[in-house]
């Protein structure tokens, strides 16, 4: 079975994490480490011979408008990861829409093709926001991924649907979930990101392969640049939650993935969300 393969195109300095520590107005002040990190995951994927989809800020690809050019040549998806990474529940509808629409130039501008898929930073598409697939469905989006069916402090809609589903009445727009498996009562997050990073390797492959043999739907897993830089700067006056969380286990990631990689199929996200469009006719 085919499983989406995504990487959400942020620097080191943009993530929730650090979003009380470092302010927006510092970000071109700092060693901005995306571009190079970045190539290094496109080189990693040449070797496992994956295609992915890559959900990019807008900020990000204003920027370094070659390395978007890069990722497409190199036949992965580019989607839109919003502008600057604020959250969906922090804006109103117009606001969202100004973001979308701020992102969406700069990433077609930067790729020469217009991006149709979008993910919310840190998954923010929730309970709070009601409006914001028929804001995307508006804004011409054929798909999202942009939910995690769990409960977590950063985010989460623990009762939104796990697998892909039709969030609007009478649209065509997608909502791809990212992966979570339940086993003896619990539902757990088996996407990726920090999570991949943290736990053990078998859980991961467990999890995958029960979602695609046991309940025949594919697995949506992401990850990010900055999580195969072991060497990227410390930010030692942020919380030590944050700090365990964002910088423990950098330099297994690459091992870690590439196993992943040549354990299961994977795709472009749009590839995915083409198959689940089928499934759901």
């Amino acid at each position: 079975m085919l499983n989406a393969l995504s990487v959400d195109v942020e620097d080191w300095f943009q993530v929730g994490a650090f979003e009380t520590v470092i302010d927006k107005t510092d970000w071109d002040g700092l060693e901005r480490r995306v571009e190079c990190n970045t190539d290094a995951v496109l080189a990693l994927f040449a070797e496992a011979d994956v295609q992915a989809t890559f959900f990019t800020l807008g900020w990000v690809a204003e920027r370094h408008p070659r390395l978007i050019r890069r990722i497409v040549e190199a036949g992965h998806e580019i989607a839109s990861h919003g502008w600057d990474h604020d959250r969906v529940f922090t804006m109103t509808p117009a606001l969202f829409r100004a973001d979308l629409k701020r992102a969406h130039a700069a990433i077609a501008d930067a790729a020469g093709v217009a991006p149709t898929g979008y993910r919310a930073p840190s998954f923010s598409i929730d309970a709070r926001t009601p409006w914001a697939h028929a804001v995307l469905a508006e804004e011409g989006y054929a798909y999202s991924s942009s939910v995690a069916p769990i409960a977590h402090d950063h985010y989460g809609w623990r009762e939104a649907p796990r697998f892909a589903h039709r969030p609007l009445p009478g649209s065509e727009l997608i909502e791809l979930p990212v992966t979570t498996v339940e086993f003896a009562g619990r539902r757990m997050a088996a996407g990726g990101g920090g999570f991949f990073r943290l736990l053990p390797y078998a859980f991961s492959n467990w999890a995958v392969g029960r979602v695609n043999r046991i309940e025949q739907r594919p697995a949506i897993f992401y990850f990010h640049p900055w999580e195969i830089d072991p060497g990227q700067p410390r930010i030692a006056h942020a919380p030590l939650k944050s700090r365990i969380r964002h910088y423990t286990n950098l330099e297994r990631m690459r091992p870690k993935l590439m196993r992943l990689f040549k354990s299961h199929r994977w795709g472009r996200t749009d590839q995915v969300v083409s198959e689940e469009r089928a499934r759901l006719a």
